[in-house]
């Protein structure tokens, strides 16, 4: 009998073997297939821990100092270009704005009177040129009756000298060419005048077209103060310079604050990117245009899609405050990491349910 039991649990024993054997064989070829799938799945997917969201973000400063009169906004929340953020008290501003426009109208009033003054000139010096072509002419009138009174005296002469003519002819022959020459030298002399009052006159010409120039330049100096005062004033409303979401609110109605000071910052979520930090021995497939799987730590059931937009030009030690020095001989070798910028497709984030500075852990989808 008991050999009877013997032979039976020796069958039962193999069996056993086998089913142990088929198991493992299994267990073989499954861990196989699954190392398999694992070993393909890494060569076509990259990814990374080190990557967070990033974004841009306009920080609002004024451009000059003073009291903040009005604040239209709250914190988080969403503006569009252009809307009004805050408002300093502009009466100081507006002041001077007044201050300087008068004193551009004051000059201009100067300028108009210089203008006149130019014009009346002109209207004097075309008469004095008159006057000095009406003296030439009347001096060449003089000058040739001088002539003929020159020649009737000498043939008065001759004929008085053959007693063809009396003595009081003569004489008065005489009388005429002197009173000739003498009307000749007083043409001379009024001509000489004429030229000296003329020159004079472009002379004063002279002068007010200088002043006209420095008074030009005088009111240039005005009206870019003007400007000046005009700009400052604008800059007492402070716009949001793109759409998106107001944070870090440090200014409140009543401040005294300085021209440049951060007052508040703007961030555009619509152009958020993941900036991820790849190792230097993952780069070898990634190149920009490839889709990208991102997961955000704050939404673990979500996947968001974008794609690779490009790959900075050196590891993020170099564009560091302190950059490696290995000509020194202590070098270590390190695996580096290289930043790589991927930009979100623009459907996949539709509610703006992303925040920069969260972590992410995207794919790069090689193959």
């Amino acid at each position: 009998m008991e050999q009877n039991k013997e032979e039976e649990t020796k069958p039962n024993n193999k069996n056993k073997k086998k089913l142990g054997m088929i198991v493992l064989a299994a267990l073989v070829v499954i861990g196989a297939v699954t190392v398999f799938f694992y070993l393909r799945y890494k060569a076509a997917h990259v990814s990374t821990d080190d990557a967070y969201v990033d974004g841009y973000i306009h920080t609002i400063a004024s451009k000059i100092s003073g009291t903040v009169k009005n604040i239209y906004i709250k914190d988080n929340q969403a503006v569009k270009k252009g809307d009004l953020l805050l408002e300093i008290d502009p009466i100081d501003y507006k002041v001077k704005v007044d201050e300087a426009s008068s004193s551009v109208d004051t000059e201009r009033a100067k300028l108009s009177e210089i203008d006149a003054r130019i014009e009346v000139s002109k209207d004097q010096l075309s008469e004095l040129t008159a006057a000095l072509e009406a003296a030439r002419a009347n001096y060449e009138l003089q000058e040739a009756n001088l002539k003929q009174a020159e020649r009737d005296g000498l043939r008065a002469e001759n004929l008085y000298r053959s007693e063809t003519i009396s003595k009081d002819r003569y004489e008065k022959t005489l009388t005429a060419a002197s009173v000739a020459q003498a009307q000749a030298k007083a043409a001379r002399e009024q001509v000489k005048r004429a030229e000296k009052a003329l020159g004079t006159q472009k002379s004063v010409i002279r002068q007010v077209m200088a002043l006209k120039g420095s008074q030009v330049s005088t009111i240039k100096e005005k009206a870019a103060k003007l400007d000046a005062a005009e700009l400052n004033y604008g800059y007492t409303k402070v716009y949001a310079p793109v759409d998106g979401y107001i944070s870090k609110r440090s200014v409140e109605t009543g401040n005294q604050i300085q021209a440049g000071q951060p007052l508040m910052a703007v961030v555009p979520l619509d152009d958020i990117y993941v900036a991820a930090n790849y190792k230097e021995t993952q780069l070898q497939k990634i190149k920009p245009g490839q889709r990208v799987d991102i997961k955000v730590d704050t939404y673990p059931g979500k996947t968001f899609k974008g794609k690779v937009d490009s790959i900075m030009a050196g590891t993020g030690s170099v564009f560091s405050l302190f950059p490696p020095e290995n000509a020194t001989g202590n070098y270590v070798k390190v695996v580096q990491r290289v930043p790589v910028k991927i930009i979100f497709e623009r459907d996949t984030d539709p509610e703006h349910v992303l925040r920069i500075g969260m972590s992410v852990v995207p794919t790069v989808i090689v193959e």
